[in-house]
């Protein structure tokens, strides 16, 4: 009995999406094929620098504002809803609640970068700086546009 209610479990697990919790590593993000979100602000990517080949798509504007609706519309541009996927932010607080929503509430698979930006150049990741060209073009990024870039116009890994 404990077997069969196992096997139904394991599953159901299987035909739901997932969150999945990872370290983020400079392993991860340079030499893996999932594309990366980059939920940080515009000022962060210009404070901090960003992940070459990430694409940037805030979530949560420079007035700690949202809007899942408008995100949502954007993130699926990106990737394709059975497609895994992984998101980043400075430290993971934000990506934390993100994910869970996306991954448990809206059927996502996706990959929680646990420590974020922090945490990458901490540990000798060489950020790519955010394209000065882009500023002018911010709203094709942030929520309030009706188009996602990816930053360096190219196509990741």
């Amino acid at each position: 009995m404990k077997k069969i209610l196992f096997g139904l479990l394991f599953s159901a697990t299987i035909m739901v999406a997932e969150v999945t919790n990872i370290p983020a590593t400079i392993d991860f993000v340079t030499s893996n094929k999932m594309k990366i979100i980059d939920i940080r602000t515009q000022s962060e990517w210009r404070d901090m620098g960003i992940i070459k080949n990430a694409y940037l798509l805030t979530f949560f504007d420079e007035n700690s504002k949202y809007n899942v609706k408008d995100f949502i519309s954007k993130l699926n541009k990106i990737v394709k809803k059975d497609e895994q996927f992984a998101i980043i932010c400075n430290t993971s607080s934000r990506t934390k609640l993100i994910s869970n929503l996306l991954g448990n509430k809206l059927d996502y698979h996706v990959v929680n970068l646990i420590g974020g930006m922090d945490k990458l150049i901490k540990d000798g990741y060489m950020v790519a700086p955010y394209p000065r060209e882009q500023e002018a073009t911010v709203q094709s990024i942030d929520l309030n546009s009706s188009t996602t870039q990816n930053p360096l116009n190219t196509t990741p890994k």
